[in-house]
């Protein structure tokens, strides 16, 4: 396992020991307050972003994706809405991203220019996958980076200095910092969790105890897995069951797992390695993080360890293992076209073993059941995490929450990326703890919190916070009506009504032209056919043949009228889509 240097900060670095900022930093003022901003990740999994803004300065904390729900269909990604932010993009003096997880940092390419191209704060392989996706973006403005590593410490601008530390996540470097404010040192964790060894002790927890000493005003902790009883699996057991899995193969090993869970992946190659198997990188994602990560040092893998998808036939099955992006069930990731035997190199055999290691992501676990039926069909053996300790969570459950908070000893704690249920049962640990109810404080996307040296305030104001959606090379162009008709489509389909009129008195000149689409079979529907047609022949026998009729007139009667129609037949409401054609 890629670990966490134990030693986090520098001897020269040290923060404020009471109220105020360090190192020249400006000096504490007495009613001083410090706004923060979750744009994203309160109510929700991902979307995470959030700012601090202090007088005419602003400091943002990642700007991740939302992967698409069963409310948005045929989304890419939901991204954090800047409005807010994009008339003070000259006051924004940077960015931090906490790690290289496509929930903190995918959502920048469709942001950098609202913001206005700030300074980035983040570890090298950060800024290297921001670099891979930027590439995809030829036109954008080129990043602005400063590296830094654990124990580094900056000054931001003349009220915010970050001093950065290493946390346990399931990627390299992960880190969380200390935000020196006017108001106090602010603790963001990121996304982190306690590793624990074989005898489930904890390790690497004197990053938590020094900033005990920082006197922290408020802490704000990752609360995905805060519903969760108990603590993080270690690692080491995850491979070590991942191995037995690995010796007891006697077939090809087909291994899903996400392409940004490095750690992991370096662990697996390992394993891949010592059995003597040659490891198969399939999928774009995988295949480039792996890349990313061998030329920083993070997966150290032997001469002639990888081979191509193309190259698998070429060894005996004993001895190969396929690296795979898709456990997720996406539709055109490559676990998903190996089960539909749509992939154009790798077809199932019995014999193979196909490995889950990884968690079931909200609102996926119907297309994740499907996939794995469709595997199950195809081979053998097939193990998830349900059935064996063959994944860790990178979120700290329960009890390493509860560590946490017992460690640092924060005067207030926010809760952020997670539903709301998740943040409130952060909430009860922090309670547990001794923290008083009124200072572990749950807020929504779009609520101000002012922090300052008395306390903590929820205020009335509330900042935009509306979905911005990615579709295709479209940003921000689907609006909650085209959402509507998309979900409407897909629930009760659509009827299409071409009429052929005069166009002087709008009379019928032909029968009119319907056609259905996902709501009824035309051919085995004549009766319903027939009350249509007459009811747009009563319909247009009503209006007026003074003047020439109103065309959005006569297809808003139309919708109407056939509509009412439709649902009293049949207790449905299609699409009506009228169309006129006048002669």
């Amino acid at each position: 396992m890629i670990r966490a240097p134990k030693r986090i900060f520098k001897k020269r670095t040290s923060l404020a020991p009471k109220r105020g900022l360090a190192h020249g930093t400006a000096n504490s003022k007495k009613d001083a307050a410090v706004r923060f901003v979750p744009l994203g990740g309160m109510e929700e999994i991902g979307r995470n972003c959030a700012f601090f803004e202090y007088e005419n300065e602003i400091v943002i904390v990642d700007v991740g994706i939302q992967f698409p729900e069963q409310e948005t269909p045929g989304i890419d990604y939901i991204i954090p809405n800047t409005a807010y932010l994009e008339p003070k993009k000259k006051n924004i003096r940077g960015l931090i991203l906490t790690h290289g997880h496509y929930d903190h940092i995918h959502a920048l390419p469709y942001l950098i220019e609202k913001i206005g191209n700030p300074l980035i704060y983040c570890v090298e392989i950060t800024k290297a996958l921001i670099e891979k996706r930027f590439s995809e973006f030829p036109s954008l403005p080129k990043p602005r980076f400063q590296v830094i590593k654990g124990g580094d410490r900056f000054k931001i601008s003349e009220n915010f200095a970050a001093e950065f530390f290493y946390v346990d996540h399931t990627i390299p470097d992960a880190t969380g910092f200390v935000l020196e404010t006017p108001a106090g040192n602010m603790a963001h964790f990121g996304d982190f969790r306690v590793e624990y060894d074989l005898k489930g002790n904890a390790t690497n927890t004197d990053v938590f105890s020094r900033l005990a000493d920082k006197n922290i005003h408020t802490a704000f902790i990752d609360s995905t897995n805060a519903d969760f009883e108990g603590h993080s699996l270690s690692e080491e057991i995850v491979t070590s069951e991942l191995e037995k899995l690995i010796m007891g193969s006697e077939g090809r090993i087909i291994l899903t797992t996400f392409a940004s869970l490095l750690t992991r992946v370096a662990e697996i190659i390992k394993l891949a390695e010592k059995h003597g198997r040659k490891v198969a990188p399939n999928g774009r994602s995988m295949k480039d993080n792996i890349q990313i990560a061998q030329r920083l040092g993070h997966i150290k893998a032997k001469k002639g360890t990888f081979i191509t998808v193309e190259e698998v036939h070429k060894y005996p099955d004993n001895k190969v293992m396929i690296l795979s992006t898709g456990g997720q069930g996406e539709p055109n990731a490559a676990l998903t076209r190996m089960a539909n035997g749509q992939h154009r190199h790798i077809h199932f055999k019995k014999t193979d073993t196909v490995i889950f290691s990884s968690s079931v992501v909200p609102g996926n676990e119907r297309s994740v059941q499907l996939l794995q039926d469709a595997i199950s069909r195809q081979v053998d053996e097939t193990y998830n995490s349900k059935l064996l300790d063959i994944h860790s969570s990178g979120h700290g459950l329960a009890d390493d929450i509860e560590l946490v908070l017992k460690l640092v000893k924060p005067r207030f704690m926010i809760p952020i990326h997670a539903y709301y249920f998740k943040l409130k049962a952060a909430t009860k640990i922090a309670h547990k703890v001794g923290m008083p109810k009124e200072n572990a404080v749950i807020l929504d996307n779009g609520q101000v919190a002012l922090l300052s040296e008395e306390g903590l305030v929820v205020t009335k104001e509330k900042v935009p916070t509306s979905y911005v959606m990615v579709d295709g090379l479209g940003v921000g162009d689907v609006e909650e009506v085209v959402l509507r008709d998309r979900r409407l489509l897909s629930e009760e389909g659509m009827v299409v009504i071409i009429a052929t009129l005069n166009r002087e008195n709008g009379t019928l000149l032909k029968t009119p032209d319907i056609i259905s689409r996902g709501f009824i079979y035309l051919k085995e529907n004549k009766r319903l056919l027939d009350d249509i047609r007459m009811k747009l022949r009563s319909l247009l026998t009503r209006i007026p043949r003074h003047s020439h009729p109103d065309p959005d007139y006569v297809k808003s009667l139309i919708r109407d009228q056939i509509g009412q129609l439709l649902y009293n037949k049949t207790k449905r409401r299609p699409m009506v889509l009228p169309v006129l054609i006048e002669i």
